[in-house]
């Protein structure tokens, strides 16, 4: 891939360089977990949410990391 064509594809997917830890530490700040767990209601952030517990879960489960990543795509 040519040095233009990895610029491109970054300026494409708006999360590239961002961890999954740095989007589940940034949407608990600025919602906590009562919220976040309103605006997806996923176990991980209702039942004794924690970072490392959210990422377990969320590592394994494509369908509730794409729902998180676009709330944090819309927060920023």
């Amino acid at each position: 891939m040519s040095t233009n064509e990895n610029n491109h594809s970054r300026k494409q997917d708006p999360l590239h360089g961002i961890t999954l830890k740095m989007i589940v530490t940034e949407l608990e700040e600025k919602y906590g977990w009562e919220e976040l767990g309103q605006r997806i209601n996923i176990k991980c952030f209702i039942n004794e949410p924690s970072i490392n517990s959210s990422l377990k879960f969320l590592r394994r489960t494509p369908w509730a990391r794409k729902k998180v990543e676009e709330l944090y795509l819309k927060s920023v």
